[in-house]
């Protein structure tokens, strides 16, 4: 079965967003469970967390239709040690959140080496940044995000995310989520068939199908190749239709979340109906 959503907004409450992806259609959705914008947030309260599994079970979400997103301030692989371990700080009550809430699955970028120190180095310290913060919070996968390879961000290869993996103690509570802007952004031809053919060929030659937790579906503003992450509604950039038709009738992709994070949320609910269609899942 295909899990189809998008990234809802949170506001008011973590317990609004089960409402909100409900409101939409959606049999998916992700969410920030505090400000991602900053440091320091407000600790979730018990009612907060009971209310938050109240509304998945009412709507029926279950933990593996749900990808959390953490903050943007986090850089794993920070060059400097400060900054570094205010990260992984940062990261672990991100992954305690998660498991207060009885979620499973933590989305992160991995990180970037602001040209201070080299790219081995820097992938070194995000999986050890993640065995880290393993030993800390039980359960809880972290969720390594492709990136578009913008600015000194690494993770647009799939080599390095797989670098990354081999270097984590328990394989088991580590995964990978593929942003389809972002892979296009970064070089791989999704758009046509042979291209998105290939592209996940070598995602399961260097990563492997088994790490796959997730995936976030966005046409891209940007070129192929362009490293610009810019995203667009599905059928409206650079990457077209195409692309969502075959992650949609491609078994590799079921049981997984498959989020919207696409710019019109307006048309959200059209998004997700004609997603399912093409997954040939009745609403």
């Amino acid at each position: 079965m295909k899990y189809i959503g998008a990234h809802v907004s949170a506001a008011g409450g973590v317990f609004n967003a089960p409402v909100n992806a409900a409101k939409i259609g959606a049999t998916a959705f992700a969410l920030f469970t505090k400000n991602q914008r900053r440091w320091q947030s407000p600790p979730l309260s018990a009612t907060a967390i009971n209310q938050f599994k109240a509304n998945c079970a009412r709507y029926q979400f279950s933990a593996e239709q749900i990808l959390v997103h953490d903050s943007y301030l986090i850089n794993l692989g920070h060059p400097e040690p400060d900054a570094l371990n205010k990260s992984r700080q940062a990261f672990v009550d991100e992954l305690s959140r998660c498991h207060q809430l009885g979620l499973k699955l933590l989305n992160f970028h991995p990180g970037s080496h602001l040209r201070k120190q080299s790219v081995e180095q820097t992938l070194a310290k995000i999986s050890e940044s993640i065995n880290l913060a393993h030993k800390e919070v039980p359960e809880v996968v972290a969720v390594i995000e492709n990136t578009a390879g913008q600015g000194s961000n690494l993770g647009w290869d799939f080599a390095q995310i797989g670098q990354i993996i081999a270097n984590v103690a328990d394989k088991s509570r580590v995964g990978v989520c593929i942003d389809t802007c972002h892979g296009f952004a970064a070089g791989y031809p999704i758009h046509t068939q042979e291209g998105f053919m290939q592209t996940f060929a070598d995602f399961d030659a260097l990563i492997g199908f088994e790490y796959l937790r997730g995936m976030h579906l966005n046409d891209s503003k940007g070129q192929l190749g362009s490293r610009i992450d810019r995203h667009q509604s599905l059928g409206q950039g650079e990457i077209g239709h195409d692309c969502f038709k075959y992650v949609m009738q491609d078994p590799r992709f079921d049981n997984i979340p498959l989020i919207l994070e696409t710019i019109d949320q307006h048309i959200w609910p059209q998004e997700i109906s004609w997603l399912k269609q093409l997954a040939g899942e009745n609403e």
